[in-house]
Protein backbone atom coordinates (compact mmCIF):
# COMPACT_ATOMS: atom_id res chain seq x y z
CA UNK A 1 0.00 0.00 0.00
CA UNK A 2 1.69 3.44 -1.33
CA UNK A 3 1.57 6.40 1.41
CA UNK A 4 1.06 9.80 0.71
CA UNK A 5 4.63 11.93 0.97
CA UNK A 6 2.70 15.00 1.71
CA UNK A 7 0.86 15.12 4.73
CA UNK A 8 -3.15 14.92 4.16
CA UNK A 9 -5.75 17.35 4.82
CA UNK A 10 -8.88 17.54 6.42
CA UNK A 11 -10.92 13.97 7.64
CA UNK A 12 -7.92 12.49 6.33
CA UNK A 13 -5.37 14.18 8.49
CA UNK A 14 -7.49 14.00 11.39
CA UNK A 15 -8.04 9.97 11.43
CA UNK A 16 -3.99 9.61 11.27
CA UNK A 17 -3.42 12.24 13.81
CA UNK A 18 -6.19 10.23 15.85
CA UNK A 19 -4.40 6.78 15.58
CA UNK A 20 -0.88 8.09 15.75
CA UNK A 21 -1.46 9.44 18.88
CA UNK A 22 -3.48 6.52 19.90
CA UNK A 23 -0.71 4.47 19.07
CA UNK A 24 1.85 6.16 21.00
CA UNK A 25 -0.95 6.17 23.90
CA UNK A 26 -1.02 2.63 24.05
CA UNK A 27 2.46 1.77 23.05
CA UNK A 28 3.10 3.72 26.58
CA UNK A 29 0.51 2.44 28.44
CA UNK A 30 0.28 -1.65 27.61
CA UNK A 31 3.52 -1.98 25.31
CA UNK A 32 3.98 -2.28 21.45
CA UNK A 33 3.66 -6.16 21.75
CA UNK A 34 0.12 -5.99 23.33
CA UNK A 35 -0.97 -3.50 20.47
CA UNK A 36 -3.77 -4.44 17.91
CA UNK A 37 -5.68 -2.70 15.54
CA UNK A 38 -9.06 -3.13 17.02
CA UNK A 39 -7.49 -1.50 20.25
CA UNK A 40 -5.92 1.29 18.19
CA UNK A 41 -9.01 1.77 16.61
CA UNK A 42 -11.02 1.98 19.74
CA UNK A 43 -8.81 4.03 21.20
CA UNK A 44 -9.05 6.62 18.04
CA UNK A 45 -12.97 6.58 17.27
CA UNK A 46 -12.25 4.83 13.65
CA UNK A 47 -13.38 1.17 12.94
CA UNK A 48 -10.80 -1.30 12.44
CA UNK A 49 -11.78 -1.24 8.61
CA UNK A 50 -10.39 2.13 8.50
CA UNK A 51 -6.60 1.41 9.59
CA UNK A 52 -6.80 -1.69 7.17
CA UNK A 53 -7.86 0.48 4.52
CA UNK A 54 -5.62 2.82 5.05
CA UNK A 55 -2.15 1.35 6.44
CA UNK A 56 -3.27 -2.40 5.47
CA UNK A 57 -1.86 -4.29 8.62
CA UNK A 58 -0.41 -3.21 12.15
CA UNK A 59 2.93 -3.48 10.94
CA UNK A 60 2.80 -1.18 7.78
CA UNK A 61 0.62 1.22 10.84
CA UNK A 62 4.14 1.17 13.38
CA UNK A 63 5.86 1.84 9.85
CA UNK A 64 4.17 4.86 9.06
CA UNK A 65 3.92 6.12 12.74
CA UNK A 66 7.90 5.39 12.99
CA UNK A 67 8.61 7.66 10.25
CA UNK A 68 6.57 10.37 11.26
CA UNK A 69 8.29 10.58 14.29
CA UNK A 70 11.48 10.50 12.60
CA UNK A 71 10.86 13.66 11.41
CA UNK A 72 13.38 16.12 12.68
CA UNK A 73 10.96 18.60 14.60
CA UNK A 74 13.35 21.51 13.89
CA UNK A 75 16.36 23.21 11.42
CA UNK A 76 20.05 21.95 12.53
CA UNK A 77 21.24 24.86 14.99
CA UNK A 78 23.54 27.48 13.56
CA UNK A 79 26.67 27.81 15.96
CA UNK A 80 28.97 29.93 13.51
CA UNK A 81 31.15 27.38 11.63
CA UNK A 82 30.32 24.14 9.55
CA UNK A 83 32.91 21.81 12.13
CA UNK A 84 30.30 22.78 15.43
CA UNK A 85 27.58 22.87 13.30
CA UNK A 86 28.10 19.31 11.79
CA UNK A 87 29.32 17.74 15.20
CA UNK A 88 26.31 19.20 16.91
CA UNK A 89 24.11 17.66 14.36
CA UNK A 90 25.68 14.48 14.09
CA UNK A 91 25.78 14.17 18.26
CA UNK A 92 21.98 14.88 18.62
CA UNK A 93 21.25 12.15 15.73
CA UNK A 94 23.48 9.66 17.46
CA UNK A 95 22.01 10.66 20.66
CA UNK A 96 18.28 10.08 19.37
CA UNK A 97 18.75 7.23 16.64
CA UNK A 98 20.54 5.27 19.81
CA UNK A 99 18.49 5.92 22.09
CA UNK A 100 15.83 2.60 22.91
CA UNK A 101 13.02 4.91 21.42
CA UNK A 102 14.67 5.64 18.25
CA UNK A 103 15.92 2.13 17.52
CA UNK A 104 12.47 0.83 17.85
CA UNK A 105 11.41 3.54 15.16
CA UNK A 106 13.92 2.53 13.32
CA UNK A 107 13.29 -1.01 12.92
CA UNK A 108 9.16 -0.76 12.90
CA UNK A 109 10.34 1.87 10.20
CA UNK A 110 11.88 -0.62 8.04
CA UNK A 111 9.62 -3.47 9.15
CA UNK A 112 6.71 -2.33 7.58
CA UNK A 113 8.35 -1.06 4.37
CA UNK A 114 8.32 -3.52 1.30
CA UNK A 115 8.84 -0.68 -1.99
CA UNK A 116 11.65 1.17 0.45
CA UNK A 117 9.84 4.19 0.74
CA UNK A 118 10.07 4.38 4.18
CA UNK A 119 14.11 4.21 4.38
CA UNK A 120 13.81 6.49 1.84
CA UNK A 121 11.62 9.63 3.11
CA UNK A 122 14.08 8.49 6.33
CA UNK A 123 17.20 9.38 4.24
CA UNK A 124 15.67 12.30 3.35
CA UNK A 125 15.44 13.41 6.20
CA UNK A 126 19.12 13.13 7.65
CA UNK A 127 19.57 14.52 3.68
CA UNK A 128 17.97 17.59 4.06
CA UNK A 129 19.27 18.70 7.67
CA UNK A 130 22.92 18.16 6.47
CA UNK A 131 21.93 20.49 3.11
CA UNK A 132 20.75 23.36 5.38
CA UNK A 133 23.92 23.05 7.52
CA UNK A 134 26.46 22.50 4.23
CA UNK A 135 24.06 25.46 2.24
CA UNK A 136 24.80 27.49 5.38
CA UNK A 137 28.59 27.19 5.60
CA UNK A 138 28.91 27.95 2.06
CA UNK A 139 27.40 30.88 2.54
CA UNK A 140 29.79 31.66 5.40
CA UNK A 141 32.68 31.16 2.55
CA UNK A 142 33.35 28.43 4.11
CA UNK A 143 34.71 25.28 2.13
CA UNK A 144 32.31 22.26 2.72
CA UNK A 145 31.78 18.59 1.07
CA UNK A 146 29.08 17.49 -0.80
CA UNK A 147 25.81 16.12 0.89
CA UNK A 148 26.92 12.71 -0.54
CA UNK A 149 30.39 12.38 1.25
CA UNK A 150 28.34 13.13 4.87
CA UNK A 151 26.09 10.88 4.51
CA UNK A 152 28.59 8.28 3.47
CA UNK A 153 31.23 9.12 6.19
CA UNK A 154 29.01 10.39 9.03
CA UNK A 155 25.65 9.02 8.80
CA UNK A 156 26.20 5.56 7.15
CA UNK A 157 28.49 4.15 9.49
CA UNK A 158 26.27 5.78 12.87
CA UNK A 159 23.72 3.90 11.34
CA UNK A 160 25.22 1.16 10.83
CA UNK A 161 26.69 1.16 14.39
CA UNK A 162 23.52 2.55 16.12
CA UNK A 163 21.86 -0.88 14.23
CA UNK A 164 24.69 -3.67 14.60
CA UNK A 165 27.09 -2.41 17.14
CA UNK A 166 25.76 -0.19 19.20
CA UNK A 167 28.02 -1.25 22.71
CA UNK A 168 30.32 1.51 23.18
CA UNK A 169 28.88 4.08 20.47
CA UNK A 170 29.43 7.82 22.30
CA UNK A 171 29.28 11.58 21.09
CA UNK A 172 33.67 10.98 20.75
CA UNK A 173 32.93 8.51 17.97
CA UNK A 174 30.27 11.12 16.16
CA UNK A 175 32.92 14.28 16.50
CA UNK A 176 35.87 11.43 14.88
CA UNK A 177 33.42 11.15 11.77
CA UNK A 178 32.80 14.97 11.62
CA UNK A 179 36.21 15.62 12.24
CA UNK A 180 37.37 12.77 9.37
CA UNK A 181 35.35 14.25 7.10
CA UNK A 182 35.81 17.78 7.53
CA UNK A 183 39.62 17.69 8.39
CA UNK A 184 41.04 18.59 11.87
CA UNK A 185 39.91 21.88 13.14
CA UNK A 186 41.94 24.99 12.12
CA UNK A 187 43.93 27.50 14.26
Amino acid sequence: MSRQMVRPGGRSARVQASVHTAVHELVSEIGRDALTVPLVAQRAGVTPSTIYRRWGDLQELLSDVAVERLRPDAAPGDHGTLPSDLTAWAEQFLDEMSSPAGRAYIRDALLGDPDGSNAGQCSAYATEQIKVILTRATERGEKAPDVETVIDHVVAPLMYRILFRPAGLDAEYARRLVTAVLGPPGP
